[in-house]
């Protein structure tokens, strides 16, 4: 461990004796910043990365450090960007009585030069700039990363590997279909029961027979194929028995209760229940901020312009909306969220149609969020007997 030059920081506030660390994570090594209470000095150290228990060590030494100065405890309060590490090291500074804070990087405020430096010294005190002023109550200084626990992590598994194994299970399709093409063969079904059956009899543009070579690689990419087709089946039987389940966990149960609604279906259930109902909501404008489905106006001066959705939400949650906008229109044509999208739509095409799905996909969040939390069934929508497969 080494210690660096001192930086200049904020002067933290002697009053609440407060000592500040922030983490500055990397795969071969972890920088940490300290500001003892009162001090505008950020001092700098080194610890290889993941060695969490000599990151503690430098912690226990200054707080001691503070505690003979101010005479009494000190408050330690740590950050870190989220990323690589993920979460567990919040846990377990949590578990040492270290107060930790998740942060979003892209909420970091960073110079707007076209060139502007950056090292990790400068990341790190950039880090702890933020995380003094955000617990001195600038809740503008950057945005906290909601830390789901580790039970809530490990149901969102499933969802997340499946979703992969769906992606290579296309990949492995078009693969297929690709070499095949290249030989004048149309029209191929890899997924079909008898496709090795098939693939022996199979003729080339010209008349001849796959040439071996060929047909070795096709028969290995074809088993990758089935494997990735067994995996995704034992994936999807093992959330069907989570949610048949007598007492079905938290998530289940809210998987369970979205499928009671028609046009939503288990695969869609799961992804937002996974990525965004599995915690707590304040408010419908927090629900929509969480999908991305915010707006972005730019009003400066005389310009006057809206600039789209700000799409700052999870990728898969905005992905999963939209789609369940468009289905949610065809099996749900006569409840008010349909009936309002028709109302301002009509028969227009192109742009104006494609923004208002936008629109309603965010009306639809929030109405299920309601029907999640509070049973509310959206007004007009058609229930159905949960049959929980």
């Amino acid at each position: 461990m080494t210690s660096s030059l001192h930086i200049d920081t904020p002067a933290a506030c002697a009053k609440h004796d407060t000592m500040f660390v922030a983490f500055e994570l990397g795969k071969a090594k972890w920088e940490l910043g300290i500001v003892m209470p009162g001090g505008g000095k950020l001092s700098q150290y080194v610890v290889a990365g993941g060695d969490a228990k000599a990151a503690l060590q430098l912690i226990s030494k200054a707080r001691q450090k503070a505690q003979r100065r101010a005479g009494g405890g000190v408050r330690v309060v740590s950050c870190y960007e989220a990323g690589y590490d993920g979460f567990w090291l919040h846990r377990w500074l949590a578990d040492q009585g270290i107060e930790n804070l998740v942060l979003d990087a892209a909420s970091i405020q960073v110079n707007r030069r076209a060139r502007r430096a950056k090292t990790d010294r400068l990341d790190l005190e950039q880090l702890m700039s933020a995380l003094m002023r955000h617990d001195w109550g600038d809740r503008l200084a950057c945005r906290v990363v909601h830390v789901p626990s580790v039970a809530q992590e490990d149901d969102r598994r499933p969802g997340r590997e499946r979703d992969r194994l769906v992606k290579e299970r296309v990949g492995h399709v078009n693969r297929i279909k690709g070499l095949l093409h290249g030989q004048g063969v149309r029209d191929v079904l890899p997924r079909a029961r008898n496709f090795c059956t098939w693939l022996g009899e199979v003729r080339t543009g010209d008349g001849h027979g796959l040439p071996p070579h060929l047909m070795a690689e096709l028969k290995r990419e074809h088993g990758r194929l089935l494997l990735v087709q067994e995996q995704i089946a034992e994936i999807e039987a093992q959330t069907v028995a989570a949610r048949q389940a007598a007492a079905p966990a938290p998530m289940a149960s809210k998987i369970n209760q979205l499928i009671e609604l028609k046009s939503l279906g288990p695969v869609s259930s799961q992804t937002l229940v996974g990525e965004v109902f599995f915690r707590d909501f304040e408010n419908r404008r927090q629900v929509g901020s969480y999908f991305g489905l915010t707006g972005t106006p730019f009003n400066s001066g005389g310009s006057r312009r809206e600039q789209g959705i700000g799409k700052a939400g999870s990728p898969r949650a905005l992905t999963t909306a939209i789609e369940l906008a468009w289905l949610w229109r065809r099996h749900q044509p006569g409840s008010a969220l349909s009936r309002w999208f028709e109302d301002r739509v009509g028969d227009q095409k192109g742009r104006v149609r494609r923004i208002a799905i936008v629109a309603l996909a965010r009306k639809l969040m929030v109405a299920l969020w309601r029907f999640l939390e509070h049973g509310l069934v959206p007004e007009g929508a058609i229930l159905r007997a949960a049959a929980h497969t």
